[in-house]
């Protein structure tokens, strides 16, 4: 199985409002960014995009070890939020539909597919990817 490593970031102004999203996926000596954005939107929808969009560019399923400096993406996969959500009917512990559960949803078919190692970097402390995803993703949002 390959291993890839991908960078992602998600950007909004306003939130909501305008945002945008990116990526940058490692492979060996290749490199490949992808961004794009939407014109109403959330961060969080767009950190997920991120994802999303990252792993919608692998042709077969691969080991991936996915870095993302949202907390509310990588803890709902290593805290196993996700699970939890998905056991009470899409609800959160506070009885309240989780929000972006068409998103979470493609995660999820996504992750069934590849096998995703999740990191979480620290934004903005000059980690050349992120940063690097940071700036596609901020120049993507239209406002």
């Amino acid at each position: 199985m390959k291993e890839i490593t991908i960078y992602t970031d998600g950007a909004c102004s306003g939130n909501p409002g305008p945002g945008g999203w990116a990526a940058v996926l490692l492979y060996k000596n290749h490199e490949k960014e992808i961004s794009g954005g939407e014109e109403h939107t959330t961060n969080n929808r767009m950190e997920m995009m991120a994802v999303i969009e990252g792993l919608k560019q692998l042709k077969e399923p691969c080991r991936v070890n996915l870095y993302s400096d949202s907390a509310y993406l990588i803890n709902a996969f290593i805290k196993e939020w996700i699970d939890k959500w998905q056991r009470n009917g899409w609800q959160t512990a506070g009885k309240k539909p989780v929000e972006n559960r068409d998103l979470w949803e493609e995660l999820l078919r996504l992750t069934k597919i590849h096998t995703v190692e999740w990191s979480k970097v620290a934004g903005h402390s000059g980690d050349h990817y992120n940063e690097r995803c940071d700036e596609l993703a901020k120049g993507r949002v239209k406002g």
